[in-house]
């Protein structure tokens, strides 16, 4: 999509979320909002400066999946939970990087609970390669009680907003309240997020297909023979380039803007893959829906998956609607 290239045209992020409180979004969320954009800007900081500071590289720990943690995982975890200490209507917070929800203290009446990915693809920092951050933001079903795990425990389609933050050339946000989808850029010098891409629409007909094919001898049959026909360019869709950057954000972003598919299938020994339901696919399905595209797990849509456990997985095949309906023909049978 075309970049506004006046400056004088640019919206400010800040006065975009408060318009769209105005026209239907509560107040509430337009802070929630822009507390993550806020949380955006400070970690887009500490990757430009994780070299300097000696912030590169593992801490020596395991996190509740059991995957090495590095310094700039818990950094930008951190830098959550500090933005949203002060927020009332946010009552509590879970990330992958937490074995438990951590719960604000003061704020039990918060109406709001954030699930996030803080660093999407941390392991790239080592090479200044692109990185990203993952939200969701859900509506509890009441505030009579103190919260508990189980407002987490929602189905995507029930996200009031949802969104990503990708630190590469440049540091854009994109999100959504279920309607339409806006892309955001940092400007440095200034430290603001303007509106650079509104209306965000996935392309058909044409993009590329991610995925990791060294995993192919983990696959099932259904799933090397689908990965091959796009390999071959023998899919009904049409002809896709590969392309594979390895962190979640940045293949999904290039999809959002390309067009295409973006797939991480489980394989035989673990089935239900590698990505998190409840702080990866779910919130980046809500922004390819409202977008025009579809999130899949192979077999039924991301967003009507019942979550039943904090960091639960699941396969995913995000991306334009007829390469994942393709996708899901050829897993199906």
């Amino acid at each position: 999509m075309a970049m506004t290239h006046s400056p004088l045209k640019f919206t400010l992020a800040d006065v975009f979320f408060r318009d769209q409180a105005a026209v239907g979004a509560s107040g509430d969320l337009s802070i929630v909002l822009n507390r993550i954009s806020l949380a955006a800007r400070i970690i887009a900081n500490d990757v430009m400066k994780a070299g300097l500071h000696g912030q590169l590289g593992y801490t020596g720990d395991v996190n509740v999946q059991g995957e090495d943690v590095r310094a700039l995982d818990l950094i930008a975890n951190d830098v959550f939970i500090r933005v949203f200490e002060p927020v009332e209507s946010v009552c509590a917070m879970a990330s992958e990087e937490m074995d438990d929800v951590h719960y604000f203290k003061g704020c039990e009446q918060g109406k709001y609970v954030v699930l996030h990915d803080p660093l999407d693809g941390s392991g790239n920092v080592d090479i200044d390669g692109s990185m990203g951050t993952i939200f969701s933001v859900h509506r509890r079903k009441s505030t009579d009680r103190p919260p508990t795990v189980e407002d987490m425990f929602r189905l995507g389609s029930e996200q009031v907003a949802a969104g990503y933050v990708l630190y590469g050339p440049a540091t854009v946000f994109v999100y959504t309240v279920g309607a339409a989808v806006h892309g955001f850029t940092l400007d440095r010098s200034v430290g603001a997020f303007f509106l650079t891409h509104p209306e965000l629409r996935i392309p058909e007909g044409k993009g590329s297909y991610a995925v990791n094919e060294a995993n192919e001898p983990k696959w099932n049959e259904a799933t090397q023979e689908l990965v091959r026909r796009f390999r071959a360019g023998e899919t009904e869709c049409g002809k896709r380039s590969a392309r594979y950057v390895g962190a979640l954000v940045a293949d999904f972003h290039r999809t959002l803007i390309q067009g295409g598919i973006y797939m991480y299938p489980g394989t035989t020994e673990k089935p239900n893959g590698k990505l998190r339901l409840l702080y990866e696919a779910a919130p980046l399905a809500m922004i390819a829906e409202c977008a025009g595209g579809v999130a899949s797990n192979g077999r039924e849509s991301i967003l009507s998956i019942q979550p039943t456990e904090l960091h639960q997985r699941t396969p995913l095949f995000i991306g334009a609607r007829p390469d994942v309906e393709e996708a899901e023909r050829a897993l199906r049978g």
